[in-house]
């Protein structure tokens, strides 16, 4: 499975989970359909985690790491078994290993000349991170002179405005606990969890046409 052609064009975001609860979170999220998964680097035993369960991933799905800021993160995070790599921000140094190491790289840009800068140095898709305060208005207007290339947003993207995301030219979302649910991860609930993925999810649109 490719990251820029996922049938479901959301990536689910896990920050500060516990380590010992990522194989539930995992499991229930792929069987509610899905297919893209990442845990941040800035997780405690993050690298742990993705080793550990990089070898259960279900044909069909990704298990990447989030948050990779520099060069040494990347390094760490591919030699663990992340299938892809996401950053907040533009560092070539981290797109250009990547691209090297025949990992997808997602990276993170805000301004035009950012994400211009992203995708020329090689990122499959560009993160315009944070959205929250910017809006699918933002998306829209960037994808006038961007049209070529793949926007993921990240940042306050909800099932209130998914699909505004995605009528604005979005090519993916990137979500935490407006996917997964705050109180099913706080308490540990496998099958809250799945049945939020199931309904966030159930809103995006076949964006492959």
């Amino acid at each position: 499975m490719n990251i820029m052609k996922l049938d479901v064009p959301v990536i689910g975001i896990l920050r500060g989970v516990d380590a010992a609860f990522f194989r539930s979170v995992m499991d229930a999220s792929f069987a509610s359909g899905l297919q893209a998964l990442e845990i941040t680097m800035n997780t405690e035993q993050a690298l742990e985690v993705v080793s550990l369960n990089r070898p259960s991933v279900p044909p069909g799905k990704l298990l990447g790491m989030g948050t990779i800021r520099n060069l040494s993160e990347a390094k760490k995070a591919v030699e663990a078994g992340a299938m892809f790599l996401v950053t907040p921000n533009t560092d070539n140094a981290v797109i250009e290993y990547a691209v090297s190491k025949s990992v997808p790289v997602i990276a993170g840009a805000l301004t035009p000349t950012e994400i211009y800068n992203a995708w020329s140095a090689g990122a499959d898709m560009v993160k315009v991170f944070p959205c929250r305060p910017f809006g699918p208005e933002y998306i829209r207007e960037l994808r006038g002179p961007f049209d070529q290339i793949p926007l993921v947003a990240v940042g306050g993207v909800d099932t209130e405005n998914i699909k505004e995301y995605f009528a604005a030219g979005a090519r993916a979302v990137g979500a935490s606990t407006s996917l997964f649910g705050r109180k099913a991860l706080m308490d540990h609930d496998p099958a809250a969890i799945a049945g939020n993925v199931k309904k966030f999810i159930a809103l995006c649109p076949d964006v492959r046409k």
